[in-house]
């Protein structure tokens, strides 16, 4: 029987452990529960979100007298969109292990890609850019390679949220533009229902990454508070879009961006790091940072029972993990519906370690 049996599945077991679990239980749970989502995200992009960047907009309508700072921030968009090849394909080598997590990546990158092709349309069909101007250009953007922000996955995983959050939020607020309700005065009566549409189309996409991301960080934060919390601290003290070092004049765009009222640091602030700490249950960023001091002033003995408890204060730790138990029931339908049930499903199993009052939020 030993010979059929794949390497290390008997050093799986227990699954339940009685006392604290150990790293690899944790990560165990936490592929486990990224493997479930993966597989859920995929239905539901397949069944809701199916759409081709040349045939699900008419582009031959599209406005051709768009100002030049919308052409400035379509254009940028294109830009860093560009760069879906070296997003998706880093990130893979980074997770390659984790079925859930490197497989996911490729959907994930699918998707890019599709939002790179409708940007690249959005270009062309404004009828201010050539053919032979958008190939030189792809060509100059290509000449250089993204690499990724931080060198390990748990930064990383965090980044994508802030990272998503941010991009939904530029094709938002670029969708308000074309829809004719922009408050800028030099924007005033512009409309494009082709713009507002890819806009819209694609943001929708982002807002699904941003769940997506958003689910495994709360898994991390659920079995490993104190290392996740430094990671959010760490991300968003060096936080900046993907792709700023390597598209040209990238001052420009971002300039342009912000005197549109698409994106600047106050949305930074208030619409995406003050939604992503509330969906994480974090109150502030002055309390992460007060949270994290705390507990750094707390001795921790390696190998010893002894626990920290100012991290418990940092964040709302009912609140995430009724958000993970919420995360494995919608997991553990799905497998119903497929029959995985049957064979090996996903279990929510307790952190021990969590405080004793700690009571899981219900919605």
């Amino acid at each position: 029987m030993a010979d059929v049996m794949p390497p290390n599945m008997l050093n799986d077991r227990p699954r339940t452990p009685a006392g604290l679990l150990s790293n690899a239980e944790k990560d165990r749970l936490i592929e486990r529960g990224f493997l479930g989502l993966y597989r859920w995200y995929t239905a539901r992009s397949q069944e809701t979100r199916n759409w081709n960047p040349d045939r699900s907009f008419d582009w031959r309508a599209m406005n051709k007298d768009l100002p030049p700072e919308l052409i400035t921030v379509i254009q940028g968009f294109f830009a860093v969109e560009q760069y879906a090849p070296d997003f998706t394909s880093n990130l893979i080598h980074l997770v390659r292990r984790s079925h859930g997590r490197s497989h996911f990546q490729m959907r994930w990158g699918s998707e890019e890609e599709k939002h790179a092709d409708a940007w690249e349309n959005a270009v062309l069909f404004s009828g201010q850019r050539s053919p032979q101007w958008i190939a030189e250009y792809k060509d100059r953007l290509k000449s250089q390679t993204w690499e990724l922000p931080f060198p390990d996955a748990i930064h990383n995983l965090v980044y994508t949220v802030f990272q998503e959050r941010a991009t939904q939020l530029n094709y938002l607020n670029m969708m308000k533009i074309a829809q004719g309700k922009s408050d800028k005065p030099h924007l005033r009566g512009v409309t494009d229902p082709v713009l507002a549409k890819v806009a819209q189309t694609i943001a929708v996409d982002e807002a699904a990454h941003y769940n997506f991301f958003l689910e495994g960080v709360r898994m991390y934060l659920y079995y490993y508070p104190e290392r996740t919390l430094n990671a959010i601290r760490n991300v968003i003290g060096q936080f900046s879009m993907p792709a700023a070092t390597l598209v040209p004049n990238w001052e420009h765009f971002y300039e342009t961006v912000y005197r549109a009222g698409i994106y600047g640091p106050r949305d930074f602030q208030r619409d995406v790091m003050q939604v992503a700490f509330r969906n994480m249950g974090i109150e502030s960023r002055k309390a992460l940072e007060e949270g994290i001091r705390k507990t750094r002033e707390v001795p921790d003995f390696d190998g010893g029972n002894f626990k920290t408890t100012a991290i418990w204060d940092t964040f709302d730790y009912g609140a995430v993990e009724g958000d993970v138990r919420r995360l494995h029931v919608k997991i553990q339908d799905y497998e119903k519906e497929i029959g995985f049930d049957l064979y090996d499903p996903t279990e929510f199993i307790e952190n021990p370690e969590k405080p004793a009052s700690t009571q899981a939020a219900d919605d």
